[in-house]
């Protein structure tokens, strides 16, 4: 479980509804209603994302009366299920996909078991992407595709880069071109396969 300790507070009459706060929310806690933002305290991560980008320095953070805790028990769920879902995206439940708040692929693929649909829904659930937002989005878009899930961005939104190439999809035409200049496509995949499928003994 994570402790949530700070909370965004909005200064609605510096407030001017720009919107950007509304784009950089990697859980979709603020809204922008009659050109002000508003944020639901409830679910507010604190990821200081709004802080940090809003360009008239409207939003501030401030530390909870009380924290909250967000995160899901791995242990309620099939450990088996978890381990194809992480292993569909070449991905070892024990790997640390969120290094800012210390998320795993398990817990992942624990959130995307239990209902989860979206990357904003799975970092509202784990706190994943709620530190730089930006080292955790691969990963976490390659579990919500092995989940069965579409991609499909949030319209407006800032945070999604699109899915990279990995040692998976790399194109034959690349490694072809690159194979004889150093770089050891298969012999990198094969390493990696044996990451993904290493067990705890």
């Amino acid at each position: 479980m994570k402790n949530i300790t700070m909370l965004a507070v909005v200064d609605e009459n510096v407030c001017t509804g720009c919107k950007i706060c509304e784009k950089v929310c990697p859980v979709l806690t603020i809204k922008v209603v009659d050109r002000k933002a508003k944020v639901d305290n409830d679910a507010c991560t604190g990821c200081c994302n709004c802080e940090q980008r809003c360009p008239f320095y409207a939003i501030k953070m401030v530390k909870r009366d009380e924290p909250i805790q967000i995160g899901v028990d791995v242990s309620k769920y099939d450990q088996e299920e978890i381990r194809e879902m992480c292993e569909k995206a070449h991905l070892n439940p024990q790997q640390t996909l969120c290094y800012c708040v210390g998320v795993r692929a398990e817990e992942v693929a624990a959130a995307l078991i239990s209902g989860a649909k979206t990357p904003e829904e799975v970092s509202a659930m784990t706190g994943m992407r709620t530190g730089c937002t930006i080292e955790c989005i691969q990963p976490l878009l390659r579990m919500v595709e092995a989940a069965g899930n579409e991609l499909v961005p949030i319209k407006g939104g800032w945070q999604w880069y699109g899915t990279t190439a990995t040692a998976w999809t790399i194109p034959d035409k690349v490694k072809e071109k690159y194979g004889s200049r150093g770089f050891y496509f298969e012999e990198d995949r094969i390493l990696l396969d044996e990451i993904v499928h290493t067990k705890n003994s």
